[in-house]
């Protein structure tokens, strides 16, 4: 193996390690640690609309929840940049009901290694059709 093949590897293993922090701290509503996989100035979006860092703590709060189960992300690096897309699948704690879909990601390399830039979820209805949600019941500043 390269030092480039092997420095590829190290980034996309290190990417897999921050997701799965998202979504371990996700499923233990630990708010902080979520925060702490984003660049300062990164966002959220669901329900047609983007949040910023600060208002995290809020959307979670409103948000049901339950395990965060996701599946291996396709990532492509681009020098310190990246994009990826993410499957998940979300089961509700109290009833067991799921929603699935999948995050469309940016990352981008930081002095503490890489970090999300942007998540945006994308569910997927019974219907078939692929969607970024009806508006939540948090109402963004």
């Amino acid at each position: 193996m390269s030092t480039t093949d092997r420095s590829l590897t190290d980034d996309l293993v290190e990417i897999d390690q921050l997701l799965a922090r998202y979504a371990v701290n996700m499923t233990k509503n630990d708010v902080e640690g979520v925060v702490a996989v984003f660049t300062p100035d990164g966002t959220y979006s669901a329900f047609g609309d983007a949040f910023p860092l600060d208002r995290f703590p809020e959307l979670v709060a409103a948000a049901p929840k339950g395990l965060f189960m996701t599946g291996t992300a396709l990532i492509e690096i681009d020098g310190d940049t990246a994009t990826g897309t993410q499957p998940l699948c979300f089961v509700e704690h109290s009833t067991h009901d799921m929603r699935i879909g999948y995050y469309n990601d940016t990352y981008v390399r930081t002095a503490d290694g890489w970090r999300l830039r942007t998540r945006a979820m994308t569910f997927i209805r019974r219907s078939g059709t692929h969607d970024s949600g009806i508006p939540h019941a948090f109402e963004p500043a």
